[in-house]
């Protein structure tokens, strides 16, 4: 073991290693740590990439949740760091999720882009803002719940470097849930208590075949469009990637308010159709939507519309 047991956000936490040669897998362990550490938990941790092992955990038994990330040993300075802060952030974490506290894309963005483009790294040649932070910075009425990240295969860790201090996971061959095995890292950028979890990763092993992947994809698969906010213009994913995964979340709510303002905006009916199959959307849902994005006063996808982004 190499720190805890510590406490963070009602869960008793533990930080381990498992040496093979030259490999080392580092593992963040949570279990609910009672009124110990002033729990119950809010929430599980299931957001936030953790899982349950298959069998019963020798630190956190049965109901541990893991985070499990392979670098060498010689990372285990850097790791440290990056478990604290999670274990900081955590109860920040999950108000985010669980309990209605605003995610606070105001302080993270502007701090992100900064550190992103001092450390020499630019728009869109090396990242793009995807996923719901990139439909928020086009004007779309939502609110960012964190900040996706696409990337090049050769800024990943250059990203890492650009967010040290706020990493909550080391840049690192790791296994994501629904993505499968990436290198990536996450970060909580901001204060303790004010602030946005960002996260970036490429998958591992063959490219990914759909020209309009966006999570984990080649950064030239996705399809983006430049915007104007917060004093800068950097490239984001189309609204649609955000509005697909809305409706993946929906089971069976009321459509998005997203689709309409996407209406307005002007829809990219070929990569909806696309994203929403490769989703496998239930066909009255997926009938609804486009019907939605089609509906009288819709604009042409190439018209540029834009609606005033955040100032």
């Amino acid at each position: 073991m190499l720190s805890g047991p510590d406490l963070g956000g009602g869960y008793l936490h533990q930080l381990t290693t498992e040496r093979d040669g030259d490999r080392t897998t580092f593992t963040y362990h949570a279990q609910d740590g009672g009124q110990d550490a002033g729990g119950p938990p809010k929430g599980p941790l299931d957001p936030f990439g953790f899982v349950h092992p298959p069998s019963a955990c020798p630190f956190g038994g049965p109901r541990c949740w893991h985070r499990r990330f392979l670098l060498p040993f010689s990372e285990t300075a850097r790791v440290r760091p990056c478990y604290n802060r999670h274990r900081f952030v955590l109860e920040t974490l999950l108000d985010q999720a669980y309990a209605g506290r605003a995610v606070d894309v105001e302080t993270a963005v502007p701090e992100l882009l900064d550190r992103l483009e001092r450390s020499g790294l630019s728009s869109p040649t090396d990242f793009y803002i995807g996923g719901s932070a990139a439909a928020w910075l086009l004007g779309a009425p939502l609110r960012p719940r964190d900040v996706d990240v696409g990337v090049s295969r050769a800024a990943v860790d250059r990203v890492g470097a650009a967010l040290m201090e706020y990493l909550i996971e080391p840049v690192a061959t790791t296994d994501w849930p629904g993505v499968g095995i990436v290198r990536g890292g996450r970060a909580f950028v901001g204060t303790l208590v004010r602030g946005a979890r960002v996260e970036w990763a490429v998958a591992l092993g063959e490219e990914p075949r759909s020209p309009y992947e966006e999570w984990g994809g080649p950064i030239g698969g996705a399809r983006t469009v430049s915007a104007r906010a917060l004093g800068r213009t950097v490239a984001v994913t189309r609204p649609e990637y955000a509005l697909v995964r809305a409706a993946i979340k929906a089971t069976g709510a009321p459509a998005p308010p997203l689709v309409d303002w996407l209406r307005e905006f002007g829809p990219d009916l070929e990569l909806f159709d696309a994203l929403a199959e490769r989703a496998r959307l239930p066909a009255e849902q997926r009938a609804a939507l486009r019907g939605r994005l089609t509906a009288e006063g819709a604009g042409a996808a190439d018209r540029g519309a834009r609606r005033p982004a955040p100032s």
